[in-house]
């Protein structure tokens, strides 16, 4: 395949895209660099911007990273480039966690480009208003499923009993992340909706990076599909209530998000695009 020809204009949108995407406390502990001679993207970790306290593994600097380097694939292949994704590709360089390559195949990103999902990127992330007291229908969980699948994760809406089980860890972490002052958990108030877990084989860099693809690519399907996520992030960044998120589930894995997802409603700028030069990264 053959190298893009890619100008500046497009450079920086293909950037901001990929800046658009979700991270811890909005670190974004990541910078970019461009190699000309190839054009491809190379996308490198700045543990300095991440919080290291809550993520002395840096599991999520590499999940936060893959969401970017989602971002860019749907990026380059709205400006009908073929991305080429690469994940850890030199073993002597550790800070690189990804290159994206440019090149020219107008099938591949005519069917890439198809999904719509570049507008998506430029959408506010969800707001924490209560959900509706229903969950979505299997037919939409079964697009995010395969969405994630097609990332190298898994994606499964949990059960009653797991939901329970799911959100009381949840809140457990919420208690030891900031003292209670009498209202009760948003995990906890809002568990009417459908608790979709997010999950990979194995829990290594590359797994946490294919996880962080895979959570961007189910977020802007679903901001698509009219569909409200928010992350339940919080006992993933407690050692022993991540490892009690796994125990327990009905298949073999590693928990690496719990997306809570309900059918959209009308909230104050939910879902509506934000104006130029005002955007800003969502956080987790």
């Amino acid at each position: 395949m053959e190298p893009a020809a890619l100008d500046a204009a497009t450079l920086e949108k293909l950037i901001s895209a990929a800046v658009a995407a979700p991270s811890m406390l909005h670190a974004q502990p990541w910078r970019y660099r461009l190699n000309p001679d190839t054009v491809t993207l190379e996308v490198r970790a700045a543990p300095e911007r991440g919080p290291r306290q809550a993520d002395p593994m840096g599991r999520a600097l590499c999940v936060s990273a893959g969401a970017a380097v989602c971002n860019l694939r749907v990026a380059v292949a709205h400006f009908g480039w073929e991305p080429v994704v690469r994940l850890l590709p030199h073993r002597s360089q550790p800070d690189l966690l990804a290159t994206v390559r440019l090149t020219v195949s107008p099938r591949g990103a005519a069917a890439a480009s198809r999904d719509g999902l570049y507008d998506m990127i430029w959408r506010r992330p969800g707001r924490r208003y209560p959900f509706p007291g229903h969950g979505l229908p299997p037919r939409e969980l079964g697009v995010f499923a395969e969405a994630a699948r097609g990332d190298g994760a898994a994606l499964y809406p949990a059960g009653p009993e797991e939901t329970a089980r799911l959100l009381r860890l949840t809140a457990e972490a919420e208690r030891r992340d900031a003292p209670v002052d009498g209202r009760p958990p948003a995990a906890v108030s809002e568990s009417r909706a459908t608790i979709a877990v997010l999950t990979t084989t194995h829990d290594r860099r590359a797994d946490w990076l294919r996880a962080g693809q895979a959570l961007e690519h189910v977020l802007l399907l679903a901001t698509a599909h009219g569909v409200r996520a928010t992350l339940l992030h919080q006992a993933l960044e407690w050692p022993d209530l991540r490892w009690a998120l796994s125990d327990g589930r009905r298949a073999p894995g590693h928990v690496q998000m719990l997306i809570r997802l309900g059918p959209g409603v009308s909230d104050p700028g939910g879902g509506r695009p934000t104006p130029a030069g005002c955007h800003r990264p969502a956080a987790w």
